[in-house]
């Protein structure tokens, strides 16, 4: 049987591509063998960890008190202790930054998927957490209260003392207050981080919407302090273990802690020596606030990272992360803030304030990093497709800057040392997609500098999108687009966007998009990277698979996460 995917559909047959196929089992294994393998060693590592200690306890003499719930109870604490030491490495984004350097770890760990990753070793958690704490509380102590008083003074009386508990005995000693006390912070952080109440705290029952949003998920994550502290003490007293060869969890959780403080206490100084001004402050339509702030000696960096911005009269504490819109030869650094949250929405007032009354001094800032992102990966790609919905715009701005310019990239590694080489993208395509006029005005100054550059080397295409307007040909438009074909004839200058740059009406049609690049770039390798909300990612994953599998071009999706 061929498992090559078939043309059936009249929308394929009359394309005018080479059917040089692909096998969708080949496309999967090449798009996303390095998820897999990481997932699947992490299943290995949980399953083997689990039954390591079911059979372990499956032959102790508790076993003919709580029988399989206490193996249960005991397997899931071992997944657990693993997975409380691996969930802060993917959040270590300095190491991470510095592995994305070596070439060879680079090639076969998804640094990209560092944020998932970091999700699904929490739902990893919540399952231990339910397991364990569910079989204790529903089945161990029961057990252990209803016990026939002869069989417990001889198998597990010694670890009480041979004073047979009540359950309300139970729960009040040091391992059970510890347990509930963890389950209870862990419930606050991880009901908060998800995504209603983080993003959308509006569409919460009103009682709760000052009680959510990214502050109220930044500062409860931060509770993970607590738990840690609580997770020592919780393994130091255990009901049925006295060997202390046994209490196995600071082994478990001491690198990875010492490593994620080690970088929180790196990323305080540096940010203390990292002594910048801004530079200049606009605010754009939209809310959206763009800083320039001045370039600290040493802070090198390349197109598409991000640094972290605080500022200290909103929060000593808190940090947040923006893509890098100035270019890495710029004197300054550029980011662009729209109000989406809480912090966000009191720094651009800040800073509306400061303007409305004429004050010469900016709010203080502090930066850190730089951080590698996904976009990063440009580099590695002839044809680079970029695709932003809204603000999703900002990382790929500093790319076509460089692209256009034809700045240097770096493409190669010479002993695990950055080999910088005067190659790199030789086309680009912008695709920025967005509902209000108005949010043109952010990076116009990047348009015509960009529209300037191409007319010496045309290497960056970059398409306008409002999706607020009916789409070109459609009649309730069609004055509107007669008036824009005569003043782009006529000056050259787009009406919509005010810029070189045309502006289209309407969602684009991206499977005609990506068709026509395929046809353009056939036989060549295409890296997509988009940064947007994520209803839109499946269907460009989903066009990327149909027209890799279907035609010679083949299209590598990325999307921004972090």
């Amino acid at each position: 049987m061929d498992h090559r995917i078939s043309v059936a559909s009249n929308e394929y047959k009359d394309h005018p591509f080479n059917w040089e196929t692909m096998s969708l089992a080949e496309f999967l294994f090449r798009t996303h063998w390095r998820r897999a393998w990481i997932i699947i060693c992490w299943l290995i590592v949980c399953f083997s960890l689990f039954t390591w200690k079911f059979t372990q306890y499956r032959n102790r003499k508790a076993f003919e008190v709580m029988g399989y719930c206490l193996c249960a109870a005991k397997g899931a604490a071992e997944t657990l202790k693993f997975n409380m030491a691996l969930i802060l490495l993917p959040v270590c984004r300095n190491t991470i930054t510095w592995l994305r350097k070596n070439r060879s770890i680079n090639s076969v760990i998804p640094f990209n998927d560092n944020v998932n990753f970091h999700k699904l070793i929490a739902g990893g958690i919540v399952i231990g957490v339910i397991l364990h704490g569910g079989t204790h509380l529903a089945c161990d102590f029961p057990r252990i209260v209803g016990c026939n008083h002869s069989v417990f003074r001889r198998t597990i009386g010694s670890g009480f003392q041979n004073h047979q508990p009540s359950y309300f005995e139970i729960l009040l000693t040091t391992e059970s207050a510890t347990g509930i006390a963890m389950v209870v912070l862990m419930a606050i952080a991880f009901s908060l981080a998800t995504q209603l109440p983080r993003r959308r705290p509006s569409a919460m029952p009103w009682p709760l919407q000052r009680l959510t949003g990214f502050n109220a998920f930044w500062y409860s994550h931060h509770l993970f302090i607590l738990v840690y502290a609580l997770l020592i003490v919780h393994s130091m007293f255990l009901f049925l273990t006295k060997d202390v060869t046994e209490k196995t969890t600071w082994m478990y959780i001491a690198i990875p802690v010492l490593l994620y403080a080690s970088e929180r206490v790196a990323r305080a100084l540096r940010s203390g020596l990292y002594n910048v001004n801004i530079v200049k402050a606009t605010a754009y339509p939209g809310k959206v606030l763009s800083l320039k702030v001045s370039k600290p000696p040493g802070f090198q960096y390349r197109s598409g990272m991000y640094i972290f911005l605080q500022c200290p009269q909103i929060s000593t504490f808190e940090w947040h992360p923006f893509s890098l819109t100035s270019a890495p030869e710029d004197d300054h650094l550029g980011v662009h803030i729209r109000t989406l949250g809480d912090w966000s929405y009191q720094i651009y007032s800040l800073f509306q304030e400061t303007q409305i009354s004429g004050n010469s001094g900016f709010p203080k800032v502090s930066i850190d990093g730089p951080y590698g992102a996904a976009s990063q990966d440009h580099v590695k790609y002839d044809i680079v497709v970029l695709i932003g919905l809204g603000i999703g715009a900002t990382p790929f701005i500093s790319i076509v800057r460089d692209i256009a310019h034809g700045q240097p990239k770096t493409l190669g590694y010479i002993n695990d040392e950055e080999s910088v080489i005067t190659k790199g993208p030789s086309k680009a395509y912008l695709y920025w997609v967005t509902r209000e006029q108005g949010s043109f005005e952010w990076f116009q100054d990047v348009m015509k500098e960009i529209s300037e550059a191409n007319r010496r080397q045309p290497v960056v295409e970059m398409h306008n999108f409002l999706t607020s307007v009916y789409q070109d040909g459609d009649a309730r438009s069609a004055l509107l687009t007669a008036i824009q074909a005569l003043k782009c004839t006529k000056n050259g200058i787009d009406i919509i966007s005010r810029t070189p740059v045309r502006t289209h009406f309407a969602r684009p049609n991206w499977f005609k998009i990506f068709s026509n690049l395929a046809s353009k770039h056939a036989g060549e390798k295409i890296g997509v990277f988009y940064c947007g909300p994520s209803m839109l990612v499946k269907e460009l994953e989903k066009i990327c698979a149909k027209l890799t599998t279907t035609t010679s071009t083949r299209f590598v999706f990325h999307k921004e996460n972090y």
